[in-house]
């Protein structure tokens, strides 16, 4: 089994928030896959499973109810529950530390002041592999790191989600399912 969990917050206010650019991915890759949400408390998330020919068992798609400064809570209840190692999973968020229109990919690393990151490292450590989707540009400096992880996505940047972060972020996802995930950091 393999978790691909998002980082973002619950609840349709913020749903195209910066903070929940990993939310739109994999509801993007449930979508592709006629996959649904169900709400699992007793792992404080929201989950749809897929199915991939390379992963043994199910794909579990993760987008914890816990909000983003607690997302640890989430990983490490499924981590226990199904007995599964750093290596099963795969964390997308945003960062404020790439622009906008730029996605790099790694393994382990440090929090940067990111919250979410923070409490991963907190609950399972932080040799996991996670996908940053850049969300910087000039409004964080105009209004300070807080509100502009809560702002929502312009029109444009949307289409831009829409026709290239997301598709190539789910092409990402498939490469840590069929095991052939590598750090790279790509623009648009």
């Amino acid at each position: 089994m393999k978790i691909i969990l998002a980082l973002g917050n619950p609840g349709d206010k913020y749903t195209y928030t910066r903070h929940n650019a990993g939310f739109l991915v994999i509801d993007q890759l449930a979508a592709e896959q006629d996959a649904q949400f169900s709400n699992k408390p007793k792992f404080f998330a929201d989950i749809a499973e897929i199915s991939h020919p390379k992963a043994p068992g199910n794909v579990l798609l993760v987008k914890p109810t816990t909000y983003y400064n607690e997302v640890g809570i989430a990983a490490r209840a499924l981590m226990d529950f199904y007995k599964l190692t750093l290596d099963d999973l795969l964390i997308i968020h945003d960062d404020t530390a790439l622009d906008f229109g730029k996605i790099r990919v790694r393994k382990g690393g440090e929090s940067a002041g990111n919250n979410g990151l923070k409490s991963l490292h907190r609950h399972i450590g932080s040799d996991f592999w996670h996908i940053r989707i850049g969300t910087d540009n000039l409004l964080r400096r105009q209004i300070g790191d807080v509100d502009f992880v809560l702002s929502k996505f312009n029109a444009d940047e949307r289409t831009i989600l829409r026709d290239w972060t997301i598709p190539e972020s789910i092409k990402l996802t498939e490469a840590f399912l069929n095991g052939t995930i590598e750090p790279l950091s790509i623009k648009l």
